[in-house]
């Protein structure tokens, strides 16, 4: 029997009334520009600057995302603006960010906030000792559908939560070549895919403290599917799964005592979910109409709220969840198979 109720408040859903901040970023691909398109067609955020490695790189990105200002110095163009967005490859993270950081400036580096324990370490570092926000772009954290399901957790509504699942995978043609392919770039499925699913793992259960893992790695470094186990200080299970080699639907779940919740749609966007709970079912909608990586402008528009009030720190996943998370891919990559 499906029914409706009162679901906690999904937060503030008017874009526009975040603060107006003036944003750099770092980088010209893809992400870069779903980012940038993102906030100037939903919030009042404007990118007015984009750093690439050549001038004429940085220039056609203005040109195609309405964004006037071209740099080709991160540390110089960072000191220029309010805020800076780190979307250049995983490999550049560290660095990149860095040149933020000591320019003083706020900094959402896109997932993951790095490559290793050691760099997301030295990022946090940097963070506390400039006294500036440093955030991982887990987008899909400021999303609709994890503040409401955040609340439920944490209202009890589920009891005590003792399984989740998620699984998350696109198919990538491994002939292709590519920045998904290439070992100098970070390339591989749990960085670039994997990391979603097990931060997932961690918003249901929290920071795990065992992780038991299989998949598969080439012998370049290139891990192409992925499946752990994470166990909470509670004794919760989840299991995060990816890989490049199938695409997944992305349906996560989670279980407790007292009822669960399974999404209608994929888990990384704009999605709805079901709450069933003594045999009863409610949907939850997302109320927004964003949908797809339109739905990036849920992170920008909480980002400009952090930076503007002086928060350090995200109240909603901070350096202690990037560290954590960083820990656990590390984890899971020691154990996989190297293959032929």
């Amino acid at each position: 029997m499906t029914t409706t109720a009162p679901f906690p408040d999904p937060g503030p859903l008017d874009l526009h009334a975040a603060p107006p901040l003036r944003w750099g970023v770092v980088g010209t691909g893809e992400i870069a520009g779903d980012f940038t398109d993102a906030l100037h067609a939903h919030t009042a955020q404007r990118v007015v600057a984009v750093t690439s490695r050549t001038t004429d790189r940085a220039e056609a990105f203005g040109r195609q995302h309405g964004v006037d200002g071209a740099w080709t110095d991160a540390h110089a163009m960072a000191a220029e603006v309010d805020v800076v967005y780190v979307a250049t490859p995983h490999s550049r993270h560290h660095d990149d960010a860095l040149a933020a950081i000591t320019a003083g400036t706020p900094v959402l580096v896109e997932k993951p906030m790095a490559t290793s324990v050691a760099e997301t370490e030295s990022l946090a570092a940097a963070a506390r000792a400039h006294g500036v926000l440093v955030a991982e772009a887990m987008w899909t954290r400021y999303l609709p559908h994890s503040v409401v399901l955040a609340r439920l957790l944490a209202d009890g509504a589920l009891g005590d939560v003792r399984l989740a699942d998620a699984a998350v995978g696109w198919q990538v043609d491994l002939g292709s070549g590519g920045r998904m392919l290439d070992p100098a770039l970070g390339g591989g499925a749990l960085l670039d895919m994997g990391v979603y699913a097990l931060w997932f793992a961690h918003f249901a259960v929290g920071h795990p403290v065992s992780v038991t893992a299989g998949g598969t790695v080439r012998p370049d470094g290139v891990d192409l599917d992925a499946a752990a186990v994470l166990v909470g200080a509670g004794g919760a299970l989840a299991t995060a799964a990816t890989t490049l080699r199938a695409t997944t639907d992305g349906r996560a779940g989670i279980t407790g005592t007292r009822g669960s919740v399974r999404f209608d749609d994929h888990v990384v966007f704009p999605a709805g979910f079901t709450l069933t709970r003594d045999g009863r079912e409610s949907s939850w909608q997302d109320p927004t109409r964003l949908r797809g990586r339109d739905g990036l402008a849920h992170e920008g528009a909480a980002i400009a709220r952090l930076v503007a009030d002086g928060v350090t720190d995200s109240p909603v996943h901070g350096l202690e969840d990037s560290l954590a998370l960083a820990r656990t891919v590390e984890a899971v990559r020691a154990q996989l198979t190297v293959v032929g």
